[in-house]
C-alpha cells in the first residue's frame, strides 16, 4: 500500500471511530475494536493521534469485577465537526417575525441588540490599546468565531480579510447582519472602517478598510 493510501485509510479510520462514538456514545478500546474489525493496539493507535488532537477525552469507569476501563467520549471541538443546522431554525424564527406586520420590526432590534452584547463583551479588550494592536485583537476575536482572519497592510491602511461567514445563511437573507457587523468594527476600533467586498453580496470575501492604521 503506498504512503498517500494509508494516510487515506487512517484518517477514514478515525472518522469512523468519531461517527461510532457519536452515534454509540463513549466505548472503550475494546468495543472501538470489535466494531472496527482491527486490532485493539491499532485502536489505541488511533485513539492517541484523536486524544492529542483534542476531539475525545478519556474517562476511567470501575467496573464491578476487573480492573478500571478507559471510556473514550467527543469532546465539544470533535461535536462541531458533525453538521448542524443551526442556521434552519433561525431563519424560520427569522421568517416567522418578518411575515408577521406586528413583528417584523423586531427583526432589527434583534440585531441591534447582539451587537449592543457584542461590544459589551469586547470593548473591554480593546481598552489601552493602539490601533494596530485593536485591529490584532479583533482578528482575533473574529478568528475565535471561525470567520478565518488576515490583516494585511495596504499602503497607510490596514485590511482584515474574512474568508469564512459562520452566520452567511442568515446574512445572505438579512442585510442587518452585515450593517450590525460593520457598526461592531467602527465602535470597537473607534475609528472609520470601510467594507469593500462582502460575501454576502457575492465577493469572495468580506473585506474592511481601516482608517487611520
Amino acid at each position: 500500500m503506498h504512503k498517500e493510501q494509508a494516510l487515506r485509510q487512517e484518517g477514514s479510520t478515525r472518522q469512523t471511530v468519531l461517527t461510532l462514538l457519536k452515534t454509540g456514545g463513549p466505548m472503550n478500546a475494546g468495543e472501538l475494536a470489535k466494531q472496527l474489525q482491527i486490532t485493539e493496539m491499532a485502536v489505541r493507535r488511533h485513539l492517541s493521534t484523536l486524544e492529542r488532537d483534542g476531539l475525545i477525552v478519556p474517562n476511567i469507569v470501575r467496573q464491578a469485577m476487573g480492573r478500571p476501563t478507559h471510556m473514550f467520549s467527543l469532546t465539544e471541538q470533535a461535536e462541531m465537526l458533525f453538521p448542524r443546522n443551526y442556521h434552519v431554525l433561525a431563519l424560520d424564527l427569522l421568517e416567522e417575525l418578518e411575515e408577521d406586520p406586528e413583528t417584523a420590526a423586531m427583526i432589527d432590534r434583534l440585531f441591534e441588540g447582539r451587537k449592543r452584547k457584542l461590544i459589551e463583551r469586547y470593548a473591554p479588550r480593546m481598552e489601552g490599546k493602539s490601533l494596530s494592536e485593536k485591529v490584532s485583537e479583533l482578528a482575533a476575536i473574529q478568528n475565535d468565531g471561525g470567520y478565518m482572519v488576515h490583516v494585511e497592510t495596504d499602503g497607510d491602511s490596514l485590511v482584515l480579510h474574512e474568508y469564512n461567514c459562520p452566520i452567511a445563511h442568515v446574512a445572505d437573507r438579512y442585510q442587518q447582519a452585515c450593517q450590525c457587523e460593520l457598526a461592531l468594527f467602527r465602535k470597537l476600533l473607534g475609528t472609520d472602517v470601510e467594507r469593500t467586498e462582502c460575501l454576502a453580496k457575492g465577493g469572495g470575501k468580506c473585506s474592511y478598510r481601516i482608517a487611520g492604521a
